[in-house]
């Protein structure tokens, strides 16, 4: 049976203009249909080993061909890494840990996997559409309805997270999951992007350059100075071309 897509996708990470290493992850598995954007925190060492962490054991994953089962065995993966990422911070008395958000295309479905503020997105018929909700202080204070989001943008308090991958002894994995449409575009990215730009310049890069965004998504960063590492993979789903061949005389 035909697959009722065309998967393209592409991926790209800066360290920026600050940090001194970049401490995101990112992996992308077309032929299982999976993709994983991390970023580490803990400083150097300690955050790249923690997103590395985690884009290895999705790796070392077997991903089955229902929608469900394959997001069971990515967020089987996911708590493998966190007791890892765990057990490693006592034993070095250092605090590690990491975001992810993952993307699992399904013929003509798809779900999004994540734990901390990197984000996914689905550009759609001229609208981005976020699809997680950052697991941050600041989201919690703006839910209890004690900030706007217009506040949150500026709060000193708007990176510290309420949640991330290696951080405690259990990990809660929130999930997502929706039908596709053509030409939809799904952005996975960590909060070096979207802590620079707005969802109005993300939209206007993503009509643009479709799939192929995200080289011009960092550059933008970098134009402002870039203090975080920046990480984007872009997916598009697109309906297949049917090529018709006919008789040669």
């Amino acid at each position: 049976m035909s697959e009722p897509f065309r998967i393209d996708d592409a991926s790209v990470t800066h360290v920026g203009e600050v940090r001194q290493e970049n401490e995101d992850s990112l992996l992308a598995l077309p032929e299982a249909k999976v993709w994983v954007v991390a970023d580490g925190m803990g400083g150097h060492e300690n955050g790249k080993y923690a997103s590395q962490a985690i884009v290895d054991a999705v790796a070392a994953a077997q991903f089955p061909d229902g929608l469900e089962e394959a997001c069971d065995a990515l967020s089987s993966a996911v708590h493998a890494a966190n007791a890892e990422i765990f057990a490693r911070s006592r034993e070095a008395e250092a605090q590690m840990g990491s975001t992810f958000v993952a993307l699992v295309v399904r013929a003509a479905e798809f779900a999004v996997l994540w734990s901390g503020d990197s984000r996914a997105y689905v550009y759609r018929a001229g609208v981005l559409y976020r699809l997680t909700a950052d697991h941050t202080q600041v989201q919690a204070m703006i839910d209890r309805g004690l900030l706007t989001p217009e506040e949150a943008l500026v709060h000193p308090m708007r990176h510290v997270l309420a949640r991330a991958v290696g951080v405690e002894e259990t990990l809660q994995i929130d999930a997502v999951r929706d039908t596709i449409d053509p030409r939809d575009v799904f952005l996975l990215c960590s909060d070096g992007l979207h802590g620079l730009l707005a969802d109005a310049e993300i939209a206007a890069i993503l009509e643009r350059g479709g799939v192929a965004a995200g080289e011009e998504l960092i550059a933008q960063c970098l134009a402002r100075g870039a203090p975080d590492n920046v990480t984007v993979t872009l997916v598009m789903a697109s309906e297949p071309t049917m090529l018709v061949l006919g008789s040669v005389a």
